[in-house]
């Protein structure tokens, strides 16, 4: 198992569709005894909350957001956590919205200091 997320900042290491996490997007993560937590803003994001479990490298969770426009939206997510060849950890994720159509994968990484 790789090391814990808690107190982990991670950033999107490509833009999406607008009205979704973006470069400007940081998640804040927390994790204990399997618990996987995280809040997150920026970008079009207002603010948006995940919660969910780990084992081992696999995470599994549920999101819910609100964007610039005043919508919200929630969703599913797997992410696998990969240590990336400098050390940082990276997230490799594939989700769904459950609030509307669409689905995908992205990344998010620690970021350079």
């Amino acid at each position: 198992m790789t090391r814990s997320l808690d107190g982990l900042v991670f950033v999107p290491v490509a833009d999406q569709a607008p009205g979704q996490v973006g470069r400007l997007t940081r998640f804040e993560y927390h994790e204990r005894d399997g618990l996987v937590w995280a809040d997150y803003r920026g970008g079009d994001v207002v603010k948006g909350h995940l919660i969910g479990t780990r084992e081992g490298d696999t995470v599994d969770f549920r999101y819910v957001q609100l964007r610039l426009d005043g919508t919200t939206a929630s969703g599913h997510c797997t992410s696998l956590v990969t240590v990336l060849a400098d050390g940082r950890l990276r997230l490799e994720e594939s989700w769904s919205w459950e609030s509307q159509e669409g689905s995908g994968t992205s990344s998010v990484e620690q970021p350079l200091n």
